[in-house]
C-alpha cells in the first residue's frame, strides 16, 4: 500500500507541475530539505514539494529521492509559499523570500505528521493498474484491474505489455521471445514456468516488473530478461487485511479466493497471504493434414486445484539491523480426461481413437532468510540472502487407444516422480562514496539438483539426474556527472553441469564466462530522460530441454529433450527515451540483440512410424533480432484515462524440419490499450482491447488474434468492500490458427475458454499507515543505481 501512495504522490506532483507556465519571472533561487515522519523519524521518499508564487499559482517544484532529501532549482524571486504533499499525511505549508543576497535557503528537517482519516489509502487500492516507466524496467502495479480479476497469473500476463503467454502450452515469452526468465519476488522456482503461472492466483499478485537489460548484479540467464512477480505484503502499523473471492463462468465453472492480513507493531511485521484456484478448463482443436489426407480432432478437460501460502515477518532489531524471514507453500493438484481421434479418410490407414486421463500431484516449498546491516553512511549497507526451494512433482497418465475396431484395443501406463532442490546464497555490499559515486560488490552461490524417475508399461523406464551448480562474482560502479549517469558492472559465473542416466553420466560440461553490462543516462530535464544500455545474457538448457526422456505423446508426435545442448548466448543494446507530458508519459525504446548458437525447436519424422514425428530442442546458426516499442499514460479528461503500448519485432529463426534446414524471417506486431473510466466517486468502467498480428515460424505461420474485455467496479460498505464485475473477449474472437507446409502439409485451430463471465467481491479491514522499511532491494528485485541513482 506504501508503495502505491508513494507512485500516487508522484503522480501528483507530475500533474502539478505540468499546470507551470512558461513566462514565470527570472528564477534564481535554490531550496533543500529532508522529509521525515514525525512519529518514526524515517524518510519519506517521493514527498510532492510544490512552490507557488505570491498569486498562489504553482511555479516549480519536486519530489524527495530515497533517501527523504530534496533540491529545487531556479525558483523565482520575491516571496513564495513552499507545500508540501504527501498521501496520509498533512500538508505541511512553509514561507520562504528569494532575493538576490539570499537565493540558497536550508529548509532543514521537515516532519510530517499523518492524517487522522484512514480511509484515503482505501481509495488508492481500489484503483485500477498503472505503468510506472523506472530507469531499469516497467512496474505494472495490478491493483485491482478488472481485466486481471479473477484469473490466474498466466492469464493475467497475457494482458500486460510486450508480454504473451501461449494459451495452449502456457509458454511464455517477452518481445516476441520466450527465452526470458520468469521469477516470484524476485526468486527462481523449481517448477516449470507454464505451470507456476496456473497456479497463483491474480488476487495474490502486487505488481509485474519487466526488466528487459539487467545489470551485472543479476543473474544472466534469459536472453529477452527477467519478468518478476511481485506478491502481496503488507507492512501497515496495526492489524489490516483484505478479504477476496469471486467465480468465473464460462463452458465451465471456476472459483478463486484470497486472504491478505499483517500485524505490524514495535518492532516485529508478520503478514500472510493465501490464494486458491478451483474449477474446470476445457482446450478443444482440429489439425487437417493434406497430404494423406487426415483429419485430427482433441477434446481436453482439466481440473485443477491449486494452494498458494505466503507468510513471513521483518524484525528490526534496531536501527541498523534487520532480520526478516519468509516462506511460500505452494500445493496444485491436477487431473483431466482428453480424446484424440486421427481420422484418414482415404482408408488408408487404421483410424486411430485415443483416450488419456493424466492426474499430478505438485508441492513446493520455498524459505528465505535476510539479514541486513545499515552502517552510519546513508545507504551504505551489507546483506546476506539465503534461499532454499523444495518440489515434488508426480504424474500418473493412462493411454488407451484403439486402432481400426474397437476390438483392437492396447492401454499404456505413464508414471513420473520429479525432485527439485535449489539453493542460493546472496551476500551483496553497497557503498555509496560519494554523493555522486556509489559501488557495489557481491557473490552468488546456486546449487540446483534435479532427479527424474520416469516408468511405463510401453515405452522404457529411465532415471535421470540433472545437477548444476554456479558460482558468481559482481561489481557495478555508478557516477552521476550533472544531467548524465553511468553504471559500468561486470559478472564472472563459473559454471559446471552433469547429466546421470541410469547411474551412468551421459553429459557433463564446465566454463567460466564475463557478461559486462553499461547503462548511460541523460537527463535534459525533470521531464526527459535519455537511456542506452548494454548487457551480456545466456540461455542455458533447461531440464525439459535436456532431458531425454519423453515428455509427452499423442498418436502422432512425441516430444523428447537433447542432453547434448549447447547455452546460447546474446548481447543485448537498448535505447529508450521517457517523456513527461502535462498528463501523462511517453516512451519509446528500440532494441538489438545478436544471438550465439540459438537454441530452437526442431520437428522430423519418426524413424519407427512415417505417420509420426519427433519434436525436439537444437542449437542452430548466430542470427539477430531487433524491435521498436512505444507506449503511453494519458489522462485524457477528468473521468477517462488510458495506457496504451505498441510492439514491433524482427527475428530471424533457424531450423530443423524433416531433415531440412530451415530459415525464416518474421515480422511481428502487437497492441494493447486499456481504457479506465470514473463513472461517479464509487463507479468505475474498463475498456481493454489487444491485437496480436500474425506470425511464421519454422514450424507453422500463424494467423493473427484480438479480443475485447469489458469489466466495471463498485464501491460498497463505506468504500471497504468493492463489487467487480467483467466479460472476457466479448465477441469470441480468440483461437489459435495455423498453418504449416514441412514437415507435411497441415493447418489447424484451438480454443480455450476465452469468452466468460466473473463475479466477484473484495472486502478490506484496518487501516494503519505504512510504515515498513525497505526490505532487501534484492526481494524488489531493485537495480541499486542502474544507470544513475534512483
Amino acid at each position: 500500500m506504501r508503495k502505491l501512495s508513494l507512485l500516487l504522490g508522484l503522480l501528483i506532483s507530475i500533474t502539478t507541475f505540468a499546470q507551470i507556465p512558461s513566462n514565470s519571472n527570472p528564477k534564481t533561487g535554490e531550496i533543500n530539505g529532508k522529509i521525515l515522519d514525525a512519529q518514526t523519524k524515517t524518510a519519506l521518499p517521493y514527498v510532492s514539494i510544490v512552490i507557488k508564487d505570491g498569486l498562489n499559482k504553482a511555479v516549480t517544484g519536486g519530489i524527495t529521492d530515497e533517501n527523504g532529501d530534496f533540491t529545487i532549482k531556479q525558483i523565482s524571486e520575491g516571496e513564495n509559499t513552499v507545500e508540501i504533499q504527501f498521501i496520509g499525511y498533512k500538508t505541511e505549508i512553509k514561507k520562504i523570500k528569494v532575493t538576490r543576497l539570499n537565493y540558497k535557503i536550508d529548509l532543514g528537517t521537515i516532519l510530517l505528521t499523518e492524517e487522522a482519516a484512514q480511509l484515503n489509502e482505501v481509495l488508492v487500492v481500489a484503483e485500477t493498474s498503472t505503468v510506472t516507466q523506472k530507469i531499469d524496467r516497467k512496474v505494472i502495479n495490478v491493483g485491482k484491474d478488472l481485466t486481471a480479476t479473477g484469473s490466474t497469473a498466466s492469464e493475467l500476463l497475457n494482458n500486460v505489455q510486450s508480454v504473451s503467454v501461449d494459451s495452449q502450452t502456457g509458454n511464455i515469452s517477452l518481445r516476441g521471445n520466450d527465452n526470458v526468465r520468469v521469477l516470484i519476488d524476485g526468486k527462481p522456482s523449481n517448477i516449470s514456468t507454464a505451470q507456476l503461472l496456473k497456479q497463483i492466483p491474480s488476487s495474490s499478485i502486487k505488481s509485474v516488473e519487466l526488466i528487459t537489460n539487467p545489470s551485472a548484479k543479476y543473474n544472466p540467464e534469459g536472453m529477452s530478461g527477467i519478468i518478476n512477480i511481485v506478491l502481496h505484503k503488507n507492512a501497515n502499523l496495526g492489524f489490516n487485511g483484505s478479504v477476496n473471492t469471486g467465480l468465473t463462468i464460462g463452458d465451465n465453472t471456476r472459483y478463486n479466493g484470497s486472504l491478505d492480513v499483517n500485524l505490524k507493531t514495535g518492532k516485529v511485521n508478520i503478514f500472510a497471504n493465501y490464494g486458491t484456484n478451483n474449477g474446470k478448463y476445457s482446450n478443444d482443436g482440429t489439425i487437417e493434414r493434406f497430404d494423406n489426407n487426415s483429419s485430427q480432432t482433441f477434446n481436453n478437460i482439466n481440473k485443477n486445484e491449486s494452494h498458494l501460502i505466503k507468510t513471513g515477518l521483518d524484525y528490526y532489531l534496531n536501527e541498523k539491523n534487520t532480520i526478516s524471514f519468509f516462506t511460500t507453500q505452494n500445493i496444485y493438484d491436477g487431473s483431466a480426461t482428453g480424446n484424440t481421434q486421427v481420422i484418414y479418410n482415404n482408408n488408408d490407414f487404421d483410424n486411430i481413437i485415443q483416450d488419456f486421463s493424466p492426474k499430478s500431484d505438485n508441492k513446493s516449498q520455498t524459505y528465505n532468510l535476510n539479514y541486513k546491516i545499515e552502517f552510519n553512511k546513508e545507504g551504505h549497507n551489507l546483506e546476506l540472502e539465503t534461499n532454499y526451494e523444495n518440489s515434488q512433482n508426480d504424474e500418473n497418465s493412462v493411454y488407451n487407444t484403439y486402432t481400426g475396431t474397437p476390438a483392437n484395443f492396447s492401454s499404456y501406463t505413464d508414471k513420473s516422480n520429479n525432485k527439485a532442490t535449489s539453493t542460493t546464497i546472496n551476500l551483496d555490499y553497497v557503498n555509496p562514496i560519494s554523493e555522486t559515486i556509489k559501488l557495489e560488490l557481491g557473490a552468488e552461490v546456486r546449487i540446483n539438483n534435479t532427479d527424474n524417475i520416469y516408468q511405463s508399461t510401453f515405452f522404457a523406464n529411465s532415471d535421470y539426474e540433472y545437477n548444476r551448480t554456479i558460482n558468481s562474482l559482481y561489481a557495478t560502479y555508478s557516477q552521476k556527472f550533472n544531467k548524465l549517469s553511468l553504471q559500468l558492472g561486470a559478472r564472472l559465473e563459473i559454471f559446471n553441469v552433469d547429466a546421470v542416466q541410469e547411474n551412468t553420466k551421459i553429459y557433463e560440461d564446465d566454463y567460466v564466462t564475463l557478461y559486462p553490462s553499461a547503462f548511460l543516462t541523460y537527463n535534459p530535464s525533470e521531464k526527459n530522460q535519455y537511456q542506452l544500455s548494454y548487457s551480456r545474457r545466456v540461455d542455458r538448457p533447461n531440464l525439459q530441454q535436456v532431458n531425454p526422456i519423453r515428455e509427452w505423446s499423442t498418436p502422432t508426435v512425441s516430444s523428447f529433450g537433447n542432453p547434448e545442448l549447447k547455452p546460447q548466448f546474446t548481447n543485448s543494446f537498448e535505447v529508450n527515451y521517457t517523456k513527461q507530458v502535462n498528463k501523462g508519459s511517453f516512451t519509446i525504446g528500440t532494441f538489438y540483440r545478436n544471438i550465439n548458437d540459438n537454441i530452437t525447436r526442431v520437428l522430423f519424422e519418426d524413424p519407427s512410424d512415417v505417420n509420426r514425428v519427433i519434436l525436439s530442442f537444437d542449437n542452430t546458426e548466430d542470427n539477430n533480432s531487433y524491435g521498436l516499442e512505444i507506449s503511453s499514460n494519458y489522462k485524457l479528461t477528468n473521468w477517462w484515462s488510458a495506457n496504451a503500448s505498441f510492439d514491433l519485432y524482427n527475428q530471424k529463426d533457424k531450423g530443423v524440419v524433416g531433415n531440412e534446414n530451415i530459415e525464416v524471417n518474421s515480422t511481428i506486431w502487437n497492441a494493447r490499450i486499456n481504457n479506465n473510466y470514473k463513472v461517479s466517486e464509487n463507479l468505475r468502467l474498463q475498456l481493454f482491447g489487444m491485437y496480436r498480428g500474425s506470425q511464421e515460424s519454422i514450424q507453422w505461420n500463424v494467423k493473427p488474434m484480438w479480443k475485447l474485455d469489458f469489466g466495471a467496479s463498485l464501491n460498497v460498505l463505506d468504500n471497504k468492500g468493492t463489487i467487480s464485475a467483467r466479460i472476457s473477449d466479448i465477441f469470441n474472437t480468440m483461437s489459435f490458427n495455423f498453418e504449416s507446409e514441412k514437415p507435411y502439409p497441415q493447418a489447424g485451430e484451438f480454443f480455450w475458454e476465452s469468452q466468460n463471465a466473473y463475479i466477484g467481491f473484495n472486502y478490506r479491514f484496518g487501516g494503519g499507515k505504512s510504515k515498513a522499511r525497505a526490505r532487501k532491494s534484492r526481494d524488489n528485485n531493485e537495480a541499486q543505481g542502474g544507470g544513475g541513482f534512483l
